[in-house]
């Protein structure tokens, strides 16, 4: 079994109205000095029974189609096994 952790965030130069909605609320809520709010996803994806290169391929394949819009944002994972 491999658990694929995946980050999806999005791209420099595109527009996060909700990560300036967290950022005005943060200060709002007395945290002055945030310059910066980027709000991203956070997935597990746990694959049975695949060696480890054959997960990397996996799961980036599905980030690619599903997980993450390549045009507007970035994405990386990281594979545990166990």
């Amino acid at each position: 079994m491999i658990r694929a952790k995946v980050y999806v965030t999005l791209k420099k130069g595109v527009l996060d109205p909700q990560g300036e909605t967290v950022r005005g609320a943060l200060e709002t809520l007395g945290f002055a000095g945030v310059k910066d709010v980027r709000v991203g996803k956070f997935m597990v994806v746990t694959l049975n029974e695949v060696s480890r290169e054959e997960a990397s391929r996996r799961v980036d394949q599905m980030c690619k189609k599903l997980l993450a819009n390549p045009v507007i944002e970035d994405y990386r994972f990281e594979l545990e096994e166990g």
